[in-house]
């Protein structure tokens, strides 16, 4: 056990200079991290939304709307094909995940059913082991139909918008250049964000808000935007641009929509160069251009509304075709509100809708606090320990106390080197951590003082403390590293965060404890050489 390689020297000594490296910017200040070589680490651990303030929010999606909008989009295949067989029907309606429609022909009964069944796709993929059709099926003597949503496609929807929505409420906090944001599933249908370093939520909760759902739809120039009821095909919005002061201006489209939003690729903000004013330029994918091209070659010195989440931002003329596959919005709008609808159609639609459900910011002040607090209690802790150990241990304990440093610095530089989040439960794992690391300085020390009564000598002693105290010590570790990684599948948010420390914490002290105090120990014991072991 005494004799140690010198590559595994070598490698403890590269691991130990490695981590006081990377760990080290975090106890400079920001104005010298700034001067520092750009080769050097320069990282510091982030801090989560409990030590630097922030915004949090918890997001609800609207999957009901989802069944809604999926049923309704059945709706519409029904109707465009009945009508197309000219099969005549009647009671075409959705309610909830349920769709029914009525056969008015007796006679062409078994052809409607089989274009409605053909209508019903089958999962793409089985979802749980379960496959089949997205809606189940009937149908009654009298001609009747019913299409009722699986509990399977139901499942798959979820898991789908679910996904779908994170992934898109992570880009739009992207675009607003945060750093670190945490956004994570919460329950079947929430969504928890934070943001470090976001005061004001109002800007977040309007981004976030917003479906971003965006459609090119022809304008309906013959009917009249007062009349209560839409003719058919067509359906009547409101301008967003409309003045303040004065009632919403309505306005009647198409429901046909010409040109899907998803074919947008690019939005930026730009200004007039007639006017001046701030307006929203984007592109389209080729599809998408040839489609907008079509469209407006077509429809020349007609209107084309652009709508947002079932609201028209603008309704411009067309001129003359636009070909090119890009254009602008003209509207309303200041640099702000421009760059704010750049940032919804660069991160794509949302599938549904979110609400706010909880609220809440932490203030800077507050967060400086428990940093302090963090320090405080970090540095209490350390140095009990120390003291504990000196005490009891006398010069051995001091080995103990370099490992412990030297631990708590790898454990600040793995947290630093992997980009992780350092939360106030975080600091209270740290704490933890440290009590936990001289728990296998202690087995190795009273495992000697144990071969010492029985009349070992000095070098037999420390080798069989070393080599017996092993198997302990990876069974005490190894129970801990469980409980941590229980704790962070298990947890979610501050928890996760404890889990992490917690288990990093253990890794580093297991490598402090047993390689880097043996190493101590046998460098003191080569290079003096005691005739006595005092423990």
């Amino acid at each position: 056990m005494l004799q140690v390689s010198i590559w595994t020297r070598l490698l403890v000594l590269f691991i130990v200079l490695g981590g006081i490296l990377i760990a080290l910017p975090n106890a400079l200040p920001e104005n010298v991290r700034a001067k520092m070589p750009s080769w050097l680490p320069s990282s510091t651990v982030n801090l989560g939304l409990d030590l630097q303030g922030g915004s949090y929010l918890l997001l609800q999606v609207d999957l009901d709307q989802v069944t809604r909008d999926r049923a309704e989009a059945v709706v519409g295949d029904i109707r465009a094909g009945l009508r197309k067989a000219r099969i005549p029907f009647t009671n075409l309606a959705a309610r909830g995940d349920t769709v029914t429609v009525k056969v008015s022909d007796p006679a062409r009964l078994e052809e409607a059913r089989k274009l409605v069944q053909g209508l019903n796709p089958s999962l793409s993929g089985s979802v749980m082991g379960v496959g089949g059709s997205q809606y189940d099926f009937s149908s009654t003597a009298d001609g009747g139909m019913t299409l009722k949503m699986t509990d399977a496609y139901k499942a798959l929807t979820r898991q789908q918008v679910l996904d779908q929505s994170i992934e898109v409420v992570r880009r739009r906090i992207d675009e607003l250049g945060t750093r670190e944001p945490a956004i994570e599933r919460s329950g079947d249908d929430r969504i928890l964000v934070q943001v470090p370093g976001l005061q004001d939520p109002t800007q977040l909760k309007n981004i976030l808000g917003k479906t971003a759902k965006m459609t090119f739809q022809l304008v309906d120039e013959q009917a009249n935007p007062n009349s209560p009821i839409a003719p058919i095909g067509s359906e009547i919005l409101t301008l967003m641009e409309s003045n303040a002061n004065l009632p919403p201006q309505k306005i009647v489209v198409q429901r046909r929509v010409m040109v899907s939003g998803d074919r947008l690729t690019d939005a930026g903000v730009g200004f007039d160069q007639q006017t001046g004013r701030a307006v929203v330029t984007f592109r389209f994918d080729s599809v998408g251009a040839r489609q907008f091209g079509d469209v407006t070659k077509a429809n020349v010195n007609h209107r084309f509304a652009i709508v947002l989440d079932k609201q028209v931002i603008s309704a411009p003329n067309i001129q003359e075709p636009i070909l090119g596959g890009s254009g602008q919005i003209t509207g309303n709008f200041t640099a702000a509100t421009a760059n704010d609808l750049a940032i919804l159609l660069r991160a794509g639609a949302l599938p549904a809708p979110l609400h706010v459900i909880e609220e809440r910011t932490v203030g800077a002040e507050l967060g400086a606090d428990s940093v302090k607090a963090g320090q405080y209690s970090t540095l209490a802790g350390l140095s009990l320990i120390i003291l504990f150990m000196i005490l009891r241990y006398g010069l051995f304990g001091m080995f103990a106390n370099v490992a412990l440093t030297l631990n708590l610095v790898l454990l600040l530089a793995i947290l630093t080197l992997f980009g992780a989040t350092l939360t106030l439960p975080g600091i209270a794992g740290i704490v933890l951590t440290l009590g936990m690391a001289v728990d296998a300085n202690v087995l190795i020390y009273e495992r000697i003082r144990e071969e010492q009564r029985n009349g070992r000598g000095i070098l037999a002693a420390i080798d069989t403390g070393f080599r017996r105290a092993m198997a302990t010590i990876m069974d005490a570790n190894m129970t801990h590293l469980i409980a941590a990684l229980i704790l962070f599948e298990l947890g979610a948010g501050p928890v996760r965060g404890f889990a992490v420390t917690l288990g990093v914490g253990i890794i580093t002290s297991f490598f402090t404890a047993v390689m880097v105090t043996r190493l101590i120990v046998i460098w003191w014991v080569k290079t003096f050489r005691p005739k006595v072991l005092t423990i």
